[in-house]
């Protein structure tokens, strides 16, 4: 395979830099401010691009995804696009699963997107199809060479005691049915603590990594992530990795507690998802006044040096009727809504999602992974207001996906005249 040139794209400040990506390795070749091409090498014209550290999407529901027109959620919020999806999913099958996971992952890819975990129900009306028409997915995305998959399965409950027998039992089945992840949601479980602990439990017992649903509520009463950074600091190495997701309850401790916790779970090793497009959908909907943002306390995680990184959950079903699978949306969201600077809100969406998912960094440098997203725009800055659909996508150093978008403009004129030239947007680097 012969190697691919970016030419004449911008760094993320807005500075001239090639990258030159080898296939054959996966890796950045070389990065400068000029590249020559050289014999038999793809040059891809960048211009007017900004080269940016792929993105990540460290929680999807690609199982769930594209299916909001068949699963209203009359009320909007989390218990009713938890009981409208209960409802709609037995009536699944394995082709209609497939299909609508593999559109969304396909968006996902075409955004730049090509690394992503999805959560995957396993359950009641389920059993283990949506695992195994998703881990189809995952095969086909990786033998065309697209993307990177993990699939986690996303158990329902109960899970503890005589009544949990049966789902601790199809967890450890979908694990061999093609989940790599261990996944749970202990805060609806009937007894949170010890659903996440026999969910760690789990994960030890097989050595593989976790990823919880972990305090999806604005209930300041509800705080199960001190439990479970208990229970994976205890389990130690058996764990190679964990996750929590949302943890929206964090968000209204006070400072102190804020800090505290936020420190708990940097010493535990566990990486927080933060979701704005999702939590911003579902939660505070009881809240006419003063209405929270639904986040989790994504500043205090920072200061704690946590790892912290976002992803956009769902994706137009019952628990997000909108959401358009692209990164750029969601770092323009933790601008707005996390107080953020586009730089903060991209590493949160790159290069943070790849250290929770235990992947090397993406530096735009020479010796990093080629995972690359050229996007319309002056500097990242730009890249994340603007939100063009006009991008390269490169993937283990090969071009996976190009959008190419042109528009022209014709104002009316009497005489028939051509408009004029200077109505023609241009891009002006940074200096």
């Amino acid at each position: 395979m012969t190697t691919v040139l970016l030419s004449g794209g911008l760094s993320p400040v807005g500075e001239r830099l090639d990258l030159r990506c080898d296939p054959a390795t996966g890796l950045i070749a070389a990065a400068a401010p000029a590249l020559e091409p050289i014999a038999g090498e793809t040059v891809v014209d960048c211009t007017g691009k900004v080269l940016l550290p792929g993105p990540v999407e460290p929680h999807a529901h690609l199982d769930k995804a594209l299916s909001a027109g068949r699963a209203p959620n009359p009320t909007g919020d989390l218990p009713g696009a938890i009981t409208a999806w209960r409802a709609y999913r037995p009536q699944l099958d394995h082709a209609d699963i497939l299909s609508r996971a593999r559109e969304a992952a396909l968006e996902l890819v075409a955004h730049g997107t090509t690394t992503i975990r999805s959560h995957v129900d396993v359950g009641d009306g389920i059993g283990l199809r949506g695992i195994q028409a998703v881990a189809q997915v995952r095969d086909e995305l990786r033998a065309q060479g697209l993307a990177e998959l993990q699939v986690v399965a996303l158990i329902s409950p109960p899970l503890c005691g005589t009544d949990g027998e049966a789902m601790r039992a199809l967890l450890r089945e979908a694990m061999t049915a093609g989940a790599d992840v261990v996944g749970g949601c202990p805060h609806i479980e009937p007894d949170p603590a010890e659903a996440t602990r026999e969910l760690v439990a789990i994960a030890a017992d097989l050595g593989l990594p976790i990823d919880l649903h972990v305090d999806e509520t604005l209930d300041p009463r509800i705080l199960g992530l001190r439990a479970y950074a208990a229970e994976v600091s205890a389990a130690g190495a058996a764990i190679p990795g964990a996750v929590a997701g949302h943890c929206v309850s964090l968000g209204v401790q006070e400072p102190e507690i804020q800090a505290q916790v936020a420190a708990e779970v940097r010493d535990a090793g566990i990486a927080v998802v933060t979701l704005p497009q999702t939590n911003l959908y579902l939660q505070s909907r009881d809240r006419p006044v003063s209405t929270p943002r639904g986040l989790t306390a994504v500043k205090a995680l920072m200061d704690a040096g946590a790892c912290v990184c976002a992803g956009a959950d769902n994706v137009r079903d019952p628990f997000n009727a909108v959401g358009r699978s692209d990164a750029l949306e969601t770092a323009s969201l933790l601008v707005m809504a996390a107080h953020l600077s586009p730089a903060e809100a991209w590493h949160l969406c790159s290069n943070a999602g790849r250290q929770a998912l235990k992947l090397p960094a993406v530096n735009l440098a020479a010796g990093d992974p080629a995972e690359v997203l050229a996007v319309r725009g002056s500097s990242l800055a730009d890249a994340i207001a603007r939100s063009s659909e006009d991008r390269v996508v490169v993937h283990r150093g090969a071009v996976v996906a190009t959008t190419t978008v042109t528009t022209t403009f014709q104002p009316p004129a009497a005489d028939g005249s051509s408009p004029p030239a200077n109505l023609s947007p241009t891009l002006v680097p940074a200096s």
